[in-house]
């Protein structure tokens, strides 16, 4: 659908900064609003804007007069509208007036021209009901100030054509923006339905006198924020607010219309900047907020967790994807992360936790953990990369990270809390060729930075952990042969240097590359009669994935020259008695024993103790004592202070199992 020429209706704030983003950007504009005086004060400011951006050397002089060439103003909607490509409606955000001009659009614009609404949270289907206009109109949800703000919301409504979704998403890369598509019609869309729940959750802190307004402004403005939330609200107007949280009742939940102490100000009339009063009283523009010290009953914690739980809701009913999520806050309230970024570092555990609280706190259910986050699937929800198809699939159903995951040669599953298993399945010897080295590699990347899985178990699917390398592979040349070699040393590295504890489940055969693999680990598991050994220079090779190096430190010089130059294989019962081996199981239960140990570690030991303790030693033994030394009494200063010291001697002091969290 080609696009050169664009109406927009309503010359408001929004309005009027819409028409000049699309003259800035090369399109023929007409600004059409029914008050001569709004037209008036609409050409004035885009005229200032204009003049600003000549300033700041965004734009040049000389363009100013080609820009204002293009803009049109008029009084008239059918001449407005006539030759109109597409039509952008930006009028007043009450429904009446809306649905009014969507019956006027369908007599007099073309028939196949595009309707887009700016609004900012009615469900753009309703905006078309009672008109043949619902395939042709798309949501065009710019943000304050539209010159300003990247941020666009392409929405498709219950009848909008694909092509019509597809022609506005492009538009909007075309004037500049930054679109994410809003799959699902919903209020809010994705920016303001994130935010809802805020606005009650502020609500209800007054309503229930858990604190005060200017205690938690201060707190909110000790927080790095600009404005508090009730500054914030008196600026834009509380009856806003009200009305944001009546639709939402409508729409989203009845618990919405809970709100008390917001409609009795608006029913005062004391709305905040406007009218001079609000939370706080308003001179020359600005709050009198009294001076008071910054409440200790709210947390930054608090808002991160209720942004994510909703995050997780608009997944969860195919509203959008993470990905557009993150952009979309991001953007659309000039932050530096978005929710997907904090579910990304925190548990699954301490959202929940969270979130349990503050409905307990609120008695309200809009704070009540989402489905995934109550089952435990926070991190594979927030991993979708295509919209949820109905509101009863969940993240179990669309391919996340967390799921039990199985690639071609590397399957990952999550057999505890905390825990994940790693197995290599190639052959029915669990041969490793480059093929499995990349698929490892992938595994380790994907989880290194997931603070839900502690420790991660290495074994082999059946009852081999792996017979060592396929020689059966290809390589062209000795230099080829030299980088399969790097390649292993530096995907078997990542398992000393990732931040969890790593476990080596030995069974059947470790032999060659698969032992290499083991040593590679933190700590090593077996049975009595698994065969362990490095035949390779029986066969013309050396060890050479990091096994000439690692075996020596792990067992000293002498045993490992005279086990990798003999070719000699040995029991894990012998494994067990030299110290390569720090547990001996049945073979018939060995792989729930390593689980049930995994789990023990992963829960009963500190993360960042643990992540510290391995790099220390893996760093020391390459250092001098002094050196060594030094780095240790610096990790204590490091730990000094965490959560988890804490935590950790106040369960040893209350004679409890402690709940480390990573920090």
């Amino acid at each position: 659908m080609e696009i050169r020429k664009v109406a927009v209706i309503g010359s408001g704030i929004m309005g009027h900064g819409i028409a000049e983003v699309f003259a800035l950007a090369g399109f023929d504009v007409s600004l059409e609003d029914s008050f001569p005086e709004a037209l008036e004060k609409a050409r004035k400011s885009i005229t200032g804007s204009l003049d600003r951006l000549v300033k700041s050397g965004k734009i040049k002089q000389e363009d100013v007069a080609s820009i204002n060439s293009r803009l049109v103003y008029t009084g008239d909607l059918q001449q407005a509208v006539r030759d109109a490509d597409i039509v952008v409606e930006a009028v007043p955000e009450v429904l009446d007036i809306k649905r009014k001009l969507f019956s006027d659009l369908e007599k007099f614009c073309r028939k196949d021209a595009i309707i887009a609404s700016n609004t900012s949270n009615i469900r753009i289907t309703t905006l078309s009901e009672g008109t043949t206009l619902g395939p042709r109109t798309v949501g065009m949800h710019f943000f304050n100030p539209p010159v300003v703000m990247k941020l666009v919301e392409i929405i498709k409504g219950e009848r909008t054509d694909d092509a019509v979704f597809d022609a506005a998403f492009d538009l909007a890369r075309k004037i500049g923006k930054t679109p994410i598509r809003v799959y699902r019609d919903s209020a809010g869309f994705v920016v303001n339905r994130i935010s809802a729940p805020e606005s009650l959750f502020f609500c209800m802190l007054l309503d229930k006198n858990i604190a005060k307004p200017e205690e938690i402004d201060t707190f909110a403005r000790g927080q790095g924020l600009p404005m508090g939330p009730y500054e914030l609200m008196d600026y834009v107007g509380i009856d806003t607010v009200v009305h944001s949280l009546d639709y939402y009742e409508k729409e989203l939940s009845p618990e919405y219309g809970k709100c008390r102490i917001f409609k009795e100000k608006e029913k005062n009339g004391t709305l905040g900047l406007k009218t001079g009063q609000g939370f706080y009283k308003w001179t020359n523009g600005k709050a009198e907020i009294p001076a008071t010290s910054p409440t200790d009953k709210v947390e930054l914690m608090d808002i991160l967790a209720i942004e994510v739980n909703e995050a997780v809701k608009v997944i969860e009913e195919g509203i959008s994807v993470p990905e557009d999520i993150e952009t979309g806050v991001r953007l659309g309230m000039n932050r530096p992360f978005g929710p997907i970024s904090v579910a990304q570092g925190l548990t699954n555990a301490e959202i929940k936790k969270k979130l349990e609280y503050l409905q307990g706190l609120t008695g309200s259910t809009v704070f009540e953990p989402a489905k995934s986050i109550r089952e435990g699937k926070l991190k594979e929800i927030i991993s979708v990369k295509a919209p949820l198809s109905s509101e009863s699939k969940t993240a179990e159903q669309a391919s996340p990270a967390q799921a039990s995951k199985e690639g071609k040669f590397i399957s990952v599953d999550f057999p505890s809390e905390k825990v994940a298993r790693f197995q290599i399945s190639n052959t029915r010897n669990n041969l490793i060729n480059v093929d499995v080295i990349h698929e490892l590699e992938g595994a380790l990347n994907e989880i290194w930075n997931n603070h839900d899985v502690n420790v991660i178990i290495i074994t082999g699917k059946g009852n081999v952990f792996s017979a060592g390398a396929e020689l059966t592979q290809f390589f062209a040349s000795g230099a080829d042969f030299m980088e399969n070699s790097r390649l292993g040393e530096r995907v078997f590295k990542l398992l000393s240097e990732i931040p969890k504890i790593t476990i080596a489940e030995m069974k059947g055969y470790a032999l060659g590359g698969g032992f290499e693999l083991s040593l590679a680990c933190d700590i090593r598991v077996a049975t009595d009669d698994t065969t362990i050994g490095f035949p390779e220079t029986s066969l013309g090779l050396l060890p050479g994935w990091g096994g000439s190096q690692r075996l020596a430190k792990l067992v000293g010089v002498s045993r490992a020259m005279y086990y990798i130059l003999s070719a000699e294989r040995f029991s894990g019962k012998t494994a067990h008695e030299i110290g390569l081996v720090s547990k001996i199981f049945d073979k018939a239960v060995i792989d729930q024993e390593a689980v049930k140990m995994a789990s023990d570690l992963a829960t009963r030991i500190s993360p960042i103790s643990a992540v510290l303790s391995k790099r220390l030693i893996n760093k020391g033994s390459e250092t001098s004592i002094d050196d060594g030394l030094e780095m240790e009494a610096i990790s204590m200063g490091l730990l000094y202070g965490t959560d988890d010291l804490k935590e950790g001697i106040s369960a040893f002091i209350q004679k409890r199992k402690p709940e480390f969290k990573g920090r």
